[in-house]
């Protein structure tokens, strides 16, 4: 099993979950995050250090949010690793609520 970043990463992208992640899983795009399935280790470490509650998983993540499962898998073999925290955009805090918002992310 692995962990699955979901549609609350969204224009948000906090990096807490970067900082505890022993494995370097994570990977970045221009506004979400995703985890490498094939390298994530399942520590769940990762779960409690998202400020927006974005990361389950793959097993618990909600219906509405299956999609997420095979987006993490197909971007995490073209976006670059992130392996240290850096700042969250600006409007994080905005956007940290907003549902429904699968059409502003950015490949």
């Amino acid at each position: 099993m692995t962990y699955v970043v979901t549609e609350s990463c969204i224009k948000c992208k906090y990096t807490d979950c970067v900082d505890v992640c022993p494995v370097d899983c994570f990977r970045e795009g221009p506004n979400f995050l995703v985890i490498d399935p094939d390298e994530c280790i399942d520590c769940t470490l990762c779960v409690a250090e998202c400020p927006v509650e974005a990361i389950y998983a793959e097993d618990d993540v909600p219906d509405n949010q299956r999609g997420f499962i095979a987006l993490n898998e197909e971007l995490s073999k073209i976006w670059k690793p992130i392996i240290e925290k850096k700042d969250a955009p600006q409007d994080a805090d905005e956007w940290a609520t907003v549902k429904d918002k699968l059409d502003k992310l950015e490949r």
